[in-house]
């Protein structure tokens, strides 16, 4: 089922009563995750694939197609306290999380380079995004005071913290820095 296919299934269902269908969970290129690892779109069938946070450092395989998935190579999108708490808690990689906002230009100019800093580091690095709009508990909850604010963890540590947008190569050496 294409994308757009689910789209139209949305629009026939105006008050979103349907649960066997979220567009916004199925958009090809975006990763999403939740409180049981990330949700990975196969590149070439389209299967929908959940990589388990704990094992993130394995190689896995397309439930459909059987092709080999790494990694995430794009910035994770984190929808909410739970996928978060899960993420931070049991990735056995370490994460950079940028929290931002659609309305901050800074955040917007920081995104390009996220991308860039998530396909260089992928295997050795997840990178989360975390809307403030959509998720504010979460800015509140890490003490989030400007954004972007980048904020790595380890093992379900904070260990470092940044304000204020990057570029990618000064992203990666915070991630170098500190890791």
């Amino acid at each position: 089922m294409t994308p757009v296919h689910l789209l139209n299934r949305a629009a026939q269902d105006p008050d979103h009563t349907r649960t066997d269908f979220e567009p916004r969970n199925f958009v090809v290129g975006v990763i999403r995750t939740d409180d049981h690892g990330l949700l990975v779109t196969c590149r070439k069938c389209g299967q929908r694939n959940r990589l388990k946070h704990e094992a993130l450092k394995r190689t896995f395989r397309c439930g459909k197609c059987q092709i080999e998935l790494t990694a995430p190579s794009e910035p994770v999108e984190v929808p909410s306290d739970l996928a978060f708490d899960a993420l931070i808690s049991r990735s056995t990689l370490p994460v950079l999380v940028d929290f931002w906002a659609p309305w901050c230009g800074p955040c917007r100019m920081v995104a390009p380079e996220l991308r860039k800093v998530a396909r260089e580091t992928a295997g050795r690095l997840v990178v989360a995004k975390v809307n403030t709009e959509d998720v504010p508990t979460l800015g509140y909850r890490n003490h989030v005071s400007a954004i972007p604010t980048m904020t790595l963890f380890q093992n379900g540590i904070e260990v470092a913290r940044q304000a204020g947008a990057m570029p990618a190569s000064q992203i990666r050496q915070f991630i170098e820095q500190h890791t």
